[in-house]
């Protein structure tokens, strides 16, 4: 994975060869320095040697406890620390480099840690870094590095969040510094390999299988995710792949799905498939670990309609795209079965898909306008698993001797009035 290197912004106000003090200009730097404002402290940082002077003439220089420094003088030459010429208040300081600085990581299921050694003891500023590192981001479909730049200061142990993937760890320090004074950029780089991260996540989502069903309710195509929350009565059954899409760490996974309170079944794939039959509402729990750390449960809701069957009483095969085929209306069935008869009782169609129709021709052509008649025999999946509707009968107008009350099972007859008309 790449890493990228960010100069530090911040607090630090630069001059490149010459820098003066606050208060009307009484102190100023030669030679190459620059000026960091920290807090209610104005530090000049020197390149080669400190080197201060007056711009007022001669005058009397102090240390910071009190006790003169140079009396008389309109130029010092002083070591590292604090200093004061009237009211006007200033430390100076000798940049060094970190020639040893070093840092290992310690990755955890919730934070990172580098380690930093190295480095120098304190000084009259606070040294600032800069770390940069890949991490991961979820784009709606997969996991993608995601570039993060972290400003800290330099210290022992530096927190970064938790990690997921392999990543370089680029630790910058003095950048903004380090260029004021014309130095090269001074940087370290530890490659984080996979087994040594232990954090994980997962990304629960799920595709519903298409189905090519015309004037089936609530039907999934293949671009419906199926939301966390969603409250639509989708028509079974309804076969749906729900992905885990963990990071690069997971080795184990559960899922357990629930028909309202009732747990119901529990698969230890990465990725599953499902088909949700009866009506009501699921609820499909996720959860990812590699053994040490585990990502969160996540979950999604899906509901299952009852069954639903609806046949209309009129078509017109004109051509002209509208109701052209004799379809009946229904959602969630796991049986269907349908004969349509002419007025002498001969069998012009029959067909056990629902999402097919007739339209309207017989052996080729075109059938007479005029009322025909339907027998349908269908079961839902709200059905109980030993319902059974009655067969296939011979042509009859007369009453079916059927309790069609009973749920999900459907015993349908009645005429269907063929109109042609024009376009």
């Amino acid at each position: 994975m790449r890493a990228y290197r960010l100069t530090v912004i911040g607090i630090c106000i630069l001059y490149s060869v010459l820098c003066t003090l606050v208060h009307a200009s009484v102190v100023e730097c030669v030679g190459t320095a620059t000026q960091v404002v920290q807090g209610t402290d104005t530090i000049f940082i020197f390149k080669d040697e400190i080197h201060l002077r007056s711009t007022v003439g001669d005058v009397d220089w102090y240390k910071a406890d009190g006790t003169l420094y140079a009396s008389g003088a309109d130029e010092i030459y002083p070591d590292d620390g604090c200093y004061r010429v009237g009211n006007t208040h200033f430390c100076v300081y000798l940049y060094k480099s970190i020639d040893d600085l070093a840092f290992t990581v310690e990755t955890f299921c919730d934070k990172t840690f580098l380690h930093v050694t190295g480095l120098p003891s304190a000084s009259a500023y606070t040294r600032t870094c800069s770390l940069s590192y890949d991490t991961l981001g979820w784009n709606t479909e997969a996991w993608v590095d995601v570039e993060a730049v972290q400003n800290e200061d330099l210290k022992n142990r530096i927190q970064l969040p938790p990690l997921y993937g392999p990543t370089t760890i680029s630790l910058c320090y003095d950048a903004t510094v380090r260029q004021a004074l014309g130095l090269d950029s001074a940087c370290i780089e530890v490659e984080l390999p996979l087994d040594s991260i232990k954090a994980v996540k997962h990304m629960m989502t799920s595709l519903a299988t298409t189905r090519d069903a015309k004037n089936e309710k609530n039907r999934p195509t293949s671009q419906d995710i199926i939301k966390a929350t969603t409250a639509t009565d989708y028509s079974g059954p309804l076969e749906v792949a729900f992905y885990s899409n963990p990071t690069p760490g997971a080795r184990f996974y559960r899922w357990d799905i629930y028909h309202s309170t009732d747990h119901i079944v529990t698969r230890l794939d990465q990725d599953i498939r499902y088909i949700f039959s009866e009506p009501g509402s699921y609820r499909v729990v996720c959860s990812v670990t590699n053994g040490e750390c585990t990502s969160d449960s996540t979950e999604m809701l899906v509901a299952i309609s009852e069954s639903y069957l609806k046949v209309p009483n009129v078509f017109t095969p004109n051509g002209d795209g509208q109701n052209d085929e004799f379809r009946v209306a229904y959602r969630s069935l796991r049986e269907f079965h349908i004969w349509v008869y002419n007025r002498w009782g001969k069998l012009v169609y029959e067909s056990t898909d629902p999402a097919k129709g007739w339209d309207g021709n017989i052996n080729g052509r075109p059938a007479a306008e005029g009322a025909y008649y339907y027998v349908v025999r269908a079961l839902g999946t709200d059905a109980d698993k030993n319902a059974e509707y009655m067969s296939k009968i011979a042509y009859t107008k007369k009453k079916l001797k059927a309790d069609e009350a009973v749920i999900g099972v459907y015993q349908l007859s009645g005429d269907i009035n063929l109109l042609r008309g024009g376009k």
